[in-house]
């Protein structure tokens, strides 16, 4: 047999070794492949887990030629034998490496690898002249799932790719307490700070901070909640179905007898476990949610529609209607289009059902479309890693994760060209709006929920600073006439814009900001500067001058506050996981992941 034959022959072995290796239902038969191939997820299922090396971002490429010097099939299947076996279940996935014979032997990705998984490719804000381009305009985002999805990684020994970093969902995973609003009249307060900039005092922060009204427990309208829950095979699982079983066991005592909760699951097809059913019957939604199991392929298209239908059916006027969505992965039978799916949402969401999204497990998680589907729907993305995190979000936290109190919330703010020379905003990529998009209401933005609060940063350089990153134009206007009529600057003007929940005309807040530098950072702003600095280093650190790990779990750590259930301290030491996780990269190579990117 000639050489340059047996590279095809070992990775069509190895494929189906790898194959075997992660599927843990062998008689399980896989379904037929969707239509839609560019949205349906390729390892999805149980049956479907043999790595589909086009779609992931470490490709097989064709060695040259080999040598001449003939090598036999029994060597070369010993040789991948004993690889098989050498694998452990976490292995990364590093570069292929030639072997003596000439071809490369390729380490295929294995069970819990994050190389499949999905997440929308974006840029990180660019600096701003302020001469050239004074208003920034942006939809507020209260999601969080980016952190805890990261926090996962970190957990288990993976850096993570830089687009599963998104700053704003980092530093919304923390509460700063900024005071509320006193009555529900003022949906929410506004609270702003500036403050030099932590890694480069010729800098200065500027923190921009929303608190929604805390609503008291005994004027929380009645809510429908409907849960759709993916029991396809690939989320047969600890992290997946058992984790979010035990998730939504947490939220059951806390139902009223005016609520009321359904369950819809969608594998090969959708059905219904629980219809709706009235908060108080405790033992009767728990044994619902303890019958739920594994198995199949995911039809998710079908059970969006069947989970609107128990919507629709259990519908209350003036109440919190909301689908649940939880998952691992993609939809990969039936109406799998994102832009078909997204087109659906708006129209219910018109209705008044809201749908947020849950992220559950690893290997296939597809981020890119939990967030996309939460974002059209009027709801939040979250990422479920833990019982604790669960908790959090669904019992803890209850309020603003069910019960939208603004919506359409957008933020514009306009920089005085006589103050500041430069800024740039801190994330939310994703929610950029045109300057125009502010006035227009017919523009979809962010949701605020009960007692959420949010908050956005923009690093700001002083027009008297010398920590300007770019050179100011020769010809650029000035215009001192932006100076109030006492001789003291305004730094900018701050305009937010938001509809009651079931409004559809735009409320309008203004305020101006003073351009007054406090002396030091409040405790509150260097805790959430060290989160956003975090993100940034996950995301190569282009922004905060050379800062490493180290300084960022410094600052953190200094700021940390009473911290009672003890988020900010467990931030620390991600901080200083990845510290670890990095400089072990740097000294014997990469950790190897790469996700794949949607674009």
């Amino acid at each position: 047999m000639k050489t340059h034959a047996l590279a095809p022959l070992c990775t069509a072995i190895m494929l189906a070794l790898a194959g075997c290796a992660t599927s843990q239902n062998p008689a399980q038969t896989a379904p037929p492949a969707s239509s839609d191939a560019s949205q349906a997820s390729p390892a999805h299922d149980k049956a479907e887990k043999e790595p589909v090396v086009e779609e992931s971002r470490a490709v097989y490429t064709p060695p040259p030629p080999p040598p001449s010097q003939p090598v036999s099939r029994g060597e070369s299947l010993a040789a991948i034998d004993v690889m098989a076996k050498r694998a452990p279940a976490s292995m990364s996935l590093p570069a292929p490496a030639p072997s003596a014979q000439g071809y490369v032997i390729m380490q295929m990705p294995m069970a819990g690898d994050i190389d499949r998984e999905n997440y929308t490719h974006f840029k990180d804000n660019g600096l701003q002249q302020v001469a050239e381009q004074p208003v920034s305009t942006f939809g507020l985002d209260v999601d969080t799932g980016a952190y805890t999805n990261v926090r996962r990684m970190l957990a288990s020994g993976n850096l993570p790719p830089a687009d599963a970093v998104r700053a704003e969902e980092f530093i919304n995973y923390f509460d700063y307490g900024y005071a509320p609003p006193s009555t529900r009249d003022d949906p929410f307060s506004v609270t702003t700070e500036l403050a030099p900039e932590p890694w480069n005092t010729k800098r200065e922060l500027l923190m921009v901070g929303i608190q929604g009204y805390r609503v008291p427990g005994a004027e929380v309208p009645p809510a429908n909640l409907v849960f759709l829950v993916d029991t396809s095979g690939s989320m047969d699982e600890p992290d997946k179905l058992p984790l979010l079983k035990a998730s939504l066991k947490q939220l059951v005592p806390r139902l009223r007898p005016q609520d009321h909760v359904s369950l819809v699951t969608y594998a090969g097809e959708a059905g219904v476990a629980l219809e709706s059913t009235p908060g108080n019957q405790h033992a009767k939604i728990l044994a619902a949610i303890d019958a739920l199991g594994a198995g199949g392929s995911t039809n998710g298209g079908a059970g969006i529609d069947m989970a609107y239908a128990q919507a629709k059916q259990g519908f209350i006027k003036g109440g919190v209607n909301r689908i649940i969505l939880a998952t691992d992965g993609d939809f990969n039978v039936g109406t799998t289009g994102i832009e078909a799916l997204k087109t659906r949402i708006t129209e219910e969401r018109k209705g008044g059902v809201a749908l947020s999204t849950l992220g559950f497990g690893q290997g296939n998680y597809n981020d890119a479309m939990a967030v996309q589907l939460a974002d059209t729907g009027n709801g939040n993305h979250h990422y479920i890693d833990s019982l604790a995190e669960a908790r959090k979000v669904l019992v803890d936290e209850m309020s603003s994760t069910m019960m939208t109190i603004a919506k359409d919330v957008k933020i514009q703010v306009e920089f005085n060209p006589a103050v500041v020379k430069e800024y740039r905003l801190i994330g939310y990529e994703k929610r950029a709006l045109a300057r125009e998009d502010f006035n227009n209401d017919a523009v979809d933005a962010g949701e605020i929920g009960a007692g959420a609060n949010v908050t956005a940063l923009y690093e700001v350089t002083l027009a008297n600073a010398g920590g300007a990153r770019v050179d100011p134009l020769r010809y650029g206007p000035t215009r001192p006439e932006a100076n109030d009529k006492t001789g003291h600057g305004e730094l900018a003007f701050l305009r937010i814009r938001y509809k009651a929940p079931d409004g559809n005309t735009s409320k309008l807040i203004e305020r101006p900001l003073p351009a007054s530098v406090a002396a030091a950072p409040s405790e509150r702003l260097r805790f959430a500067a060290s989160v956003a600095a975090f993100a940034d280093a996950l995301r190569g650190g282009k922004y905060i001058d050379g800062w490493d790990y180290a300084k960022i779990a410094a600052l953190a750590n200094g700021a940390r506050g009473s911290d009672d259930m003890g988020y900010r301290a467990g931030f620390v030491q991600m901080v200083r996981s990845a510290g670890g996780l990095s400089a072990t990269a740097q000294g014997g190579g990469t950790d190897g992941n790469e996700a794949t990117v949607s674009r």
